[in-house]
C-alpha cells in the first residue's frame, strides 16, 4: 500500500468530502487515513504543517525525490479528474472551466465565511448571524435561478462545480432545516436532495475508525462497505 497516494481526510469536512467525491468518481486508488482533528497524526503534520484536511501525499518519484503534497481540496479534485474523468466533470455542457472555477471561488470565499458564522455563532461573538445569513441567502438564490434553467450548475450533467459546491450547501441547509425548507428555492432544494441521495455520496461517507500512526490505512475507493469506526 505504500506505493499508493495517501489521503488524509475527515468524514464530515466539506473540503475533504469534495476531494473524496472526485477521487471516487475518477477511480483513483489511494490509502485513506481518517483523521481525528483534535488529535492529528504526526505524519500528517510532517507532510503538511498547516494540519488541515484534505491532504493528498503522492508517492516518491522514480528518482527517489519526495512525492508532491496537495494541500487544497480543489487541487486534489483536479489531480484526480485530469487522470480520469468518466463523468465529464471537467467538460460542462454550458459555460467553461474558468466559469466553474469562478463559481467555486465564490463558494469558498464570501459564502463559506457566512456559512461559518451562521453555523458556529459562538466562535464569532461579535457577528450578527442574520447579517451573515443575508448575503449567503442571496448567493443561494442565484444558484436556484441558475438551476431553474438547467438540471446542474453548468448544464445537463454534474460537473466539478456541482461536486465542489454541494458539500457546503448541504452544511448550510443543515443549520436550520425548517428555515431551509421554507425558502423559495425549489430548484436548489431538489438539486441538493438529488445529490444527497446519490450512490456516489453514500460511497464516500462511511464512518471510519480513526487512523493511527504506524498502521495501514484503508484502500479507497471502497470495494465494499468498510467496518464502521467508533
Amino acid at each position: 500500500m505504500s506505493a499508493l497516494p495517501v489521503l488524509y481526510s475527515f468524514r464530515r469536512c466539506p473540503y475533504a468530502m469534495r476531494a473524496r467525491l472526485a477521487l471516487a468518481a475518477s477511480g483513483q486508488t489511494c490509502e485513506l487515513r481518517e483523521v481525528v482533528l483534535r488529535n492529528k497524526p504526526q505524519s500528517l503534520l510532517q507532510a503538511s504543517p498547516k494540519g488541515t484536511v484534505p491532504v493528498l501525499v503522492l508517492p516518491p518519484t522514480g528518482d527517489g525525490a519526495p512525492g508532491l503534497v496537495l494541500e487544497q481540496s480543489l487541487d486534489i479534485m483536479l489531480w484526480a479528474l485530469q487522470r480520469n474523468d468518466p463523468g465529464a466533470w471537467l467538460a460542462p455542457s454550458h459555460g467553461n472551466h474558468q466559469d466553474m472555477l469562478a463559481l467555486i471561488a465564490e463558494c469558498d470565499g464570501r459564502f463559506k465565511q457566512a456559512l461559518d458564522r451562521c453555523k458556529y455563532p459562538n466562535r464569532y461573538p461579535d457577528t450578527n448571524t442574520e447579517d451573515e445569513r443575508t448575503p449567503a441567502a442571496a448567493w443561494l438564490h442565484q444558484l436556484d435561478a441558475r438551476l431553474a434553467a438547467r438540471s446542474y450548475l453548468f448544464g445537463n450533467h454534474a460537473t466539478l462545480a456541482d461536486m465542489a459546491i454541494a458539500p457546503f450547501v448541504r452544511q448550510f441547509a443543515g443549520i436550520d432545516a425548517d428555515w431551509w425548507s421554507a425558502q423559495p428555492w425549489p430548484h436548489l432544494q431538489a438539486w441538493l436532495a438529488q445529490w444527497q441521495a446519490s450512490a456516489l455520496l453514500a460511497s464516500v461517507m462511511h464512518k471510519l475508525p480513526a487512523w493511527v500512526d504506524g498502521t495501514a490505512g484503508l484502500v479507497f475507493p471502497f470495494a465494499q462497505k468498510p467496518s464502521p469506526g467508533n
